[in-house]
């Protein structure tokens, strides 16, 4: 583990003004993306679709790095580039998804513990030697009523990411670490905000047994946010309210920065959300974002799979990368 050079890619994750793109849909997401624009989903409609994110002209001033999936990460621009050589070109730093997916959770209906730890050491060593420069692993956390999450899934998916970021650290990429409360069902705010702590404290709790150095790596969490079938929807400022206290209750200072999720919220409302927590600071850590729906929805619906959309698809990705630029400062939104 070089430990400089862990924290100097971390803090490059979450320079200022700069914000993460992820582009690590599975199959089966993309396959529903790309249906809702009547495209077909293969290997060289993923292939031109992720060319046209990566090669975006001025994305870089925006954008610190991007997440590939692993499909993504083996292919090659137009011009015989690999992809993550286009994004090192740029300035950008290449990141990989590493997760196996969220499977059902043995003995416990309705919750699901992530997997893919086996064989993680060898895969992490390939994607390094393959470019990425720091990795994701994400975990679902869900909420019904009072009953869900139970202790044993969070702990469990706890247990998950740290043993993922331990792993990360050795291999020499910074590991995002992403526990994902999420937006699905009908809890409020106030229920998020108590499930959000309660699993980014496990996690930290893991991570600190485990000996990861926060400095040298990347939360992704959830907003506090209330489930989409709630009857009440709290506004931006109490959204950021909650996040904020949330956060400063459990998360350690010595942790670069926070890279929200989107988890479903519009583009403009990702967009708010993370502006009026930035001008509620400063903050211990950097407030940023590392969105993937919320950044590539309106160049997805420009594009339509044609060619002659390809430059206004990209001019629509950069500009909602400058309004989640210019959101962390607290001067946009």
């Amino acid at each position: 583990m070089n430990i400089e050079s862990l924290d100097a890619t971390a803090r490059a994750l979450v320079a200022a003004g700069k914000g993460i793109l992820a582009a690590d849909e599975s199959f089966g997401t993309i396959k529903k993306r790309f249906e809702k624009i009547g495209l077909e989903s293969n290997a060289e409609s993923r292939r031109a679709y992720r060319q046209l994110l990566l090669s975006c002209d001025g994305a870089e001033n925006f954008i610190s790095g991007v997440i590939l999936f692993d499909e993504t990460i083996r292919q090659q621009a137009d011009d015989g580039t690999p992809f993550p050589k286009v994004l090192e070109a740029k300035g950008i730093l290449p990141g990989i998804k590493v997760d196996g997916g969220a499977k059902p959770f043995a003995g416990h209906p309705g919750e699901k513990l992530t997997e893919g730890l086996d064989g993680l050491r060898d895969r992490l060593a390939e994607y390094r030697d393959l470019g990425a420069r720091f990795a994701k692993w994400r975990a679902v956390i869900g909420i019904e009523g009072r009953s869900l999450p139970t202790g044993a899934c969070v702990r469990a998916n706890a247990h998950a990411l740290a043993s993922y970021a331990g792993l990360c650290q050795e291999e020499g990429l910074v590991p995002m670490v992403e526990p994902e409360v999420l937006m699905e069902g009908d809890h409020g705010i106030e229920r998020c905000e108590e499930v959000t702590e309660e699993v980014l404290a496990a996690v930290f709790a893991r991570l600190h047994d485990y000996g990861v150095r926060v400095e040298g790596m990347i939360l992704k969490p959830n907003m506090v946010i209330a489930g989409m079938a709630c009857p009440r929807q709290a506004g931006p400022e109490e959204v950021a309210e909650k996040t904020i206290r949330c956060l400063r209750r459990v998360v350690p200072a010595a942790v670069p920065g926070v890279a929200f999720l989107s988890g479903g919220q519009n583009p403009e409302l990702a967009t708010l959300h993370l502006n009026e927590m930035n001008r509620r600071g400063p903050h211990p850590w950097e407030l940023s974002f590392s969105y993937g729906r919320a950044l590539q929805e309106p160049s997805l619906d420009a594009w339509q799979g044609k060619a002659e959309n390809v430059a206004r698809a990209r001019e629509l990705l950069s500009y909602r990368a400058e309004l989640n630029s210019r959101a962390r400062s607290g001067n946009g939104g």
